[in-house]
């Protein structure tokens, strides 16, 4: 009897101890990265062995044999969905496998700050989601595809408002696109609104304002000012002759001078050689330089030109005869920073 109760208890051990162990390898660490988490992308269209390998060879589960085994017994292998999925260190078999099943994934923020041009969009998207430059390039560039957001291949840009966005990894180039215009459409209220018309500007036409504006100055301060020369060269019909427009148009945005023969580069976004707000931005503004422009003081300034303290404020003229005055100023203080720089 003392035999059987032993053998008995030795049994319930075993059975315990194969518990115990099962509930370990179930439940227990299985992951083998030593950072405190980690990013697992699966992309549409893959397969539970697509899955598998992508596990293992990026060292995310160390024992693969186990996960698979589980995987399959809750048909995991026929419920495969895209996206991105954070793995907490430490995390066990069940609870990596439960994540993935779910599908719950960790949305991208996407920060978006100053963009010149759509080629850089598109590469900022390729580099956080699953949709490539290509695909969101052909979005862009698709007129018909812009019309029913009223944008076109030009205008398209504004619909980018600079912000941290949280987007899904996996989500379509035009689900991405439609999440930044539904956001514009956000941050053009009817005050904003109002404001612009106020100054006989659609939002775009705004928009592509304060671009320019965003190019001529980092200073807080001289944002209105600037903008209220523009609003005013363009009222009195004189071109906006903006620097930055001819960098775009050259697509060289590294000039540090706008020489004369730059000025002569046929563009429509040469505003040297047009009238009027070029088709489309020059950048993506922020916020802040959209309000400047929309809150700009009423002046008659037609001319502004950098201070020779070279810090980047401006002195501000209505003739020209004042506004050269101000403009020798600038060049014999930029002719010596030159020469001391050791430059030609």
């Amino acid at each position: 009897m003392a035999s059987a109760n032993k053998n008995a208890r030795r049994i319930v051990l075993v059975i315990l101890a194969v518990i115990a162990f099962a509930a370990w390898r179930l439940f227990g660490s299985n992951t083998s990265f030593s950072e405190n988490k980690k990013s697992f992308y699966i992309k549409t269209g893959s397969s539970f062995n697509d899955v598998m390998e992508g596990l293992t060879t990026q060292g995310i589960i160390k024992n693969p044999g186990t996960f698979k085994w589980v995987a399959l017994r809750l048909d995991y292998d026929k419920k495969v969905k895209p996206g991105k999925y954070v793995i907490e260190k430490g995390s066990g078999i069940y609870t990596i496998i439960k994540i993935l099943v779910s599908g719950r994934q960790t949305a991208v923020n996407l920060v978006i700050n100053k963009l010149r041009t759509k080629e850089d969009l598109a590469k900022k998207i390729a580099g956080n989601f699953e949709c490539d430059s290509t695909t969101f390039m052909e979005m862009l560039n698709n007129g018909d595809s812009l019309r029913k957001y009223g944008l076109d291949t030009n205008t398209v840009m504004t619909a980018v408002i600079p912000n941290t966005y949280s987007i899904l990894w996996n989500t379509s180039a035009k689900g991405i696109f439609k999440k930044l215009y539904n956001e514009q459409e956000k941050f053009w209220n009817n005050e904003r609104k109002k404001k612009a018309a106020g100054l006989n500007l659609t939002p775009v036409q705004a928009y592509i304002l304060a671009s320019i504006v965003e190019e001529e100055t980092n200073q807080e301060a001289d944002k209105g000012k600037i903008a209220s020369v523009y609003l005013n060269r363009m009222e009195t019909g004189m071109k906006l002759a903006a620097d930055p427009t001819v960098k775009f148009a050259m697509k060289d945005f590294g000039l540090k001078r706008i020489y004369y023969k730059y000025l002569q580069y046929p563009s429509p976004y040469n505003t040297y050689q047009h009238t009027g707000l070029p088709p489309g931005p020059i950048c993506t503004p922020s916020p802040k330089t959209i309000d400047a422009v929309l809150n700009s003081p009423s002046t008659s300034y037609l001319y502004f030109v950098a201070k020779p303290d070279l810090r980047g404020y401006s002195n501000f003229a209505t003739t020209y005869d004042e506004h050269m005055r101000y403009a020798k100023q600038y060049q014999l203080a930029l002719d010596s920073f030159t020469i001391l720089k050791g430059g030609n």
